[in-house]
């Protein structure tokens, strides 16, 4: 679907879906407040550097690969080095930390060239990672994929290839007062269930939620943590990823429960800039 109006009716009909609009709402409200805690006023980019400290540790943990947020924050501003070999827990870190540091610089692109962003943050994380001809690039027929194999039948090429075109007319349609979580959310989910890429599929869809969320204005200093949201405080996340399978599997109510998810997730992300606001504030950063 790329024609404008069809586009524009489709996403009414989903911000009209059961409960959506509510908590979109909130999402709004929340990250309404954090724009104007008081540290914000003159210290948005160290703000800001937490998040994505912080938002890249709760990423690479959705991959079931933790570690401790303060040593992930050393690694990034280069205060301890990242270990050398193969160990996996830390190649999926440091791809979380570079991908999740790519969502800077993409803002501006979003919105007009959205596959290219896709592109951009997949050569991020998996740069060193995949063959060089698998980087950057949807996967082809004959490239296998074993990631998020809970939701559902891996599509072939060309309907990723349809699918990935669907989403970048979705993202430069004119937006006509749908909820930016909205639109983030359906971008999250589209790169994670459709798995254009045979590795990385999952850190790519949070960056690129992390980039709509910040691009469309709904947290344009980009100190909310919507990762930390996903995450929750269960251990594999589970309620993150039955979300997603209803997305891919359930139909409306599916696709509702999955964007109520991304409402919440972008709540207590939220609050986690405000904690992060605090931590600045007091210099327990520096």
């Amino acid at each position: 679907m790329t024609d404008p109006a069809a586009l524009r009716a489709s996403l009414a009909a989903l911000t009209r879906l059961p409960g959506v609009a509510e908590a979109a709402e909130a999402a709004r409200e929340a990250c309404t407040r954090l724009r104007f805690h008081e540290a914000l006023r003159r210290r948005i980019p160290e703000a800001a550097a937490e998040s994505r400290v912080r938002g890249s540790r709760a990423s690479a943990a959705l991959e079931g690969a933790s570690l401790p947020v303060d040593v992930v924050r050393d690694r990034v501003r280069g205060a301890s080095p990242w270990p050398q070999g193969p160990d996996p827990v830390d190649a999926v870190v440091r791809a979380a930390t570079r991908v999740t540091s790519e969502t800077e610089s993409l803002t501006g692109l979003v919105f007009s060239a959205p596959l290219q962003v896709v592109a951009r943050l997949h050569v991020a994380a998996m740069s060193g990672q995949l063959p060089d001809d698998q980087v950057g690039r949807p996967r082809r027929d004959g490239e296998t994929v074993r990631e998020l194999v809970d939701l559902g039948q891996v599509l072939p090429a060309a309907v990723v290839d349809a699918r990935l075109a669907a989403l970048a007319a979705l993202l430069t349609a004119p937006r006509d007062g749908v909820p930016v979580v909205v639109l983030a959310g359906l971008a999250h989910a589209e790169i994670a269930t459709v798995r254009p890429f045979v590795r990385g599929n999952g850190l790519v869809a949070r960056a690129l939620e992390r980039v709509v969320v910040r691009a469309g204005g709904l947290d344009p200093t980009g100190v909310a943590v919507p990762e930390v949201g996903h995450l929750g405080s269960g251990t594999g996340a589970p309620a993150y990823l039955g979300a997603l399978t209803a997305y891919a599997t359930g139909g409306s109510p599916g696709v509702a429960l999955w964007l109520r998810q991304c409402a919440d997730a972008v709540v207590a992300g939220a609050a986690e800039g405000e904690a992060i606001c605090e931590a600045v504030r007091a210099g327990r950063l520096a």
